[in-house]
């Protein structure tokens, strides 16, 4: 399965992607807000094969891509939405050399287009740390409402429990660029 925006290339994961996901999982201003490494190599090798193996499940209910710059070919980060029922749930993270340069809003549009038209759910959600003011911008732009606070609902690798804002939009609220 493969995606592709004006300035990206979303695409199935392979075992070779493993060092370029490993520049971005291992470093910690990355995963400062992920609930999430900083990975070892071995956990980013068992991140990637659990997401070929993931490719495989029928019915298939989680994509996980990588994100290709189609101007040199670089893996820049991954993106991807999970399915529960008529839900799903999107996700991005990217390499700190790329962020604020709107790569992360052009993949999360990418994520309503194929959730909404390709999958057929009604909502799509997002969460975000409180003080991840990036990742929150991204959810704004691409059109979805603030929801919510969610108070310690998800344990972190890095002790304790997590905040989050809760971000959605319906189907009927998603206007596609043109």
């Amino acid at each position: 399965m493969r995606l592709e925006t004006k300035r990206l290339v979303i695409r199935e994961f392979v075992p070779e992607d493993w060092e370029s996901v490993h520049r971005y999982a291992s470093d910690p201003k990355v995963t400062r807000y992920p609930l999430w490494g900083p990975n070892t190599e071995e956990e980013t090798k068992d991140y990637v094969a659990g997401m070929k193996a993931m490719q495989q499940k029928e019915p298939r209910t989680q994509y996980e891509w990588a994100v290709i710059r189609k101007t040199d070919g670089e893996l820049i980060g991954g993106c991807g939405i999970n399915v529960s029922g008529s839900n799903g749930e999107i996700g991005y993270c990217f390499h700190a050399d790329h962020w604020g340069q709107g790569y992360a809003s052009e993949c999360a549009k990418a994520m309503l287009e194929f959730g909404f038209r390709q999958l057929g759910v009604h909502r799509i959600y997002a969460t975000c740390r409180p003080e991840n003011i990036g990742s929150e911008r991204v959810m704004q732009k691409i059109g979805m409402q603030k929801e919510g606070y969610l108070r310690e609902h998800m344990p972190t690798n890095k002790g304790g429990f997590a905040n989050s804002w809760l971000y959605s939009i319906l189907s009927h609220e998603y206007v596609p660029e043109s």
